[in-house]
């Protein structure tokens, strides 16, 4: 017995089917092909893409991502059109681009104008037909694939030319979203490579070791906060007899700011033996800031010139926090005499003052780390008590007196993450 035919239609069909199948599978073969042998997420999408126009028979085709969906926000990460045709460039329709982002399934716009799903929308006026298809990824959008203007005899899209494109769109968003995982990956690594060499540079800016001068003492200290600044200190001797102190902090954070501080303290160790004063050397240091400085950035910079032999400190300070002198019977005087930052202007000239430490008395240097550090009920330590504290203990050892005050700031801060690098330099003369 054998089974009836089919009716020629039906065959057709079934025939029409079956080649749309085999099409589906050699364009999904390709693009698997495609995404394996690119690397670079840009050649793969525009591979996506380029396929789509060609198997949809569109003019012009692009992928949308959604960067923001509260702020709607959206950028356009591939174009691609059809090279034989002279279009302008096609963009998608902010009504239909809301409409996508509320309900996140496919739309065919045969006609744009009259589509009462889209009364009031301004079209662009090379739009005839259009295809839009989400790009999800676990329910969530993350952007839109389209293909704008079908060629052929009907120049309609079909339900079929849905179906495939949405099929496309699967495929594309879980592209996207490696691509997007390995964008994230890169910059962390990123940020981590230039927070290895920001610490790096910080911590060569340091002395590893602080000169010994008769009847006196120094001990510095920086303790980093969770991203690298730029502080910095420093203890030269020159060939004169004389003792170069500082405390610095550049603007910003991270490598930026490790970088300016480079370059002042490379100014600073070449210019300082060959200036006369302090107001003399930050003048130099300034113009060379001035010189190399990217807009926007600053340093505060203190600068001393210590007389082991008078005991004077000839001192200029560009815009830093203003040094304390403990004196042996425990008052407290500000270095008060104070010049702007480095990096502003290079016309600039600094004042110069002048003390004298005499037995026992104690210079702090320190950046406004310390000063500024809050707690967690958001009061900051305050000079007051860095003062108190360095007054009950000018008669330790300058390495104590050190510790003691970064201990006391801790102790204030507590469990609230750090602000800002602190940074100290302690000068003690023997009683």
């Amino acid at each position: 017995m054998t089974s009836p035919s089919r009716p020629p239609d039906q065959l057709t069909r079934e025939n029409e089917r079956l080649r749309r199948s085999v099409e589906e599978l050699s364009l999904l073969n390709d693009l698997a092909l495609a995404i394996g042998a690119s690397g670079e997420p840009a050649q793969i999408v525009e591979t996506i893409v380029r396929r789509a126009m060609k198997s949809l028979h569109a003019e012009q085709g692009d992928i949308v991502l959604i960067s923001d969906l509260e702020a709607r926000t959206t950028r356009t990460l591939i174009r691609t059109e059809d090279s034989r045709l002279r279009r302008d460039s096609i963009r998608l329709n902010d009504s239909l681009l809301g409409w996508m982002m509320i309900y996140k399934k496919p739309i065919i716009v045969n006609e744009p104008r009259t589509d009462t799903r889209f009364a009031d929308a301004v079209w662009n006026a090379d739009v005839r037909t259009l295809l839009c298809v989400p790009l999800l990824i676990r329910s969530g959008l993350i952007g839109l694939l389209s293909v704008y203007n079908k060629m052929g005899p009907e120049e309609r899209f079909t339900e079929d030319d849905q179906r495939l494109l949405a099929i496309i769109a699967t495929q594309s968003a879980q592209v996207l979203e490696n691509a997007r995982l390995r964008q994230e990956e890169r910059a962390l690594q990123g940020m981590q490579e230039e927070l290895r060499l920001a610490t790096e540079i910080q911590t060569s800016l340091f002395p590893a070791r602080l000169p010994e001068v008769p009847g006196y003492a120094f001990a510095g200290t920086s303790v980093a906060a969770q991203q690298v600044g730029g502080d910095y200190y420093d203890v030269l001797t020159l060939d004169d007899g004389r003792v170069a102190l500082c405390v610095g902090d550049a603007s910003g954070k991270g490598l930026p700011a490790s970088l300016l501080m480079a370059n002042v303290q490379a100014a600073l160790r070449s210019l300082a033996p060959w200036s006369a004063t302090s107001s003399e050397c930050l003048t130099r240091i300034n113009r060379v800031v001035c010189d190399r400085n990217r807009k926007g950035s600053f340093v505060t910079l203190f600068y001393a010139l210590l007389d082991p032999t008078s005991h004077t400190l000839n001192y200029a300070n560009a815009g830093h926090n203003r040094p304390l002198v403990c004196r042996a019977d425990g008052g407290i005087e500000h270095l008060k005499r104070a010049g702007p930052m480095l990096g502003f202007l290079a016309s600039i000239a600094f004042p110069d003052g002048e003390t004298h430490l005499g037995p026992g008395d104690v210079l702090l240097l320190y950046s406004d780390g310390l000063n500024e550090a809050w707690n967690a009920g958001h009061t900051q330590f305050g000079e007051e008590r860095i003062a108190e504290t360095l007054r009950e203990t000018r008669s330790l050892p300058a390495r104590t007196i050190a510790d003691r005050l970064i201990a006391a700031v801790a102790a204030h801060v507590g469990d609230a993450p750090p602000a800002d690098d602190m940074t100290l330099l302690v000068v003690q003369r023997a009683a």
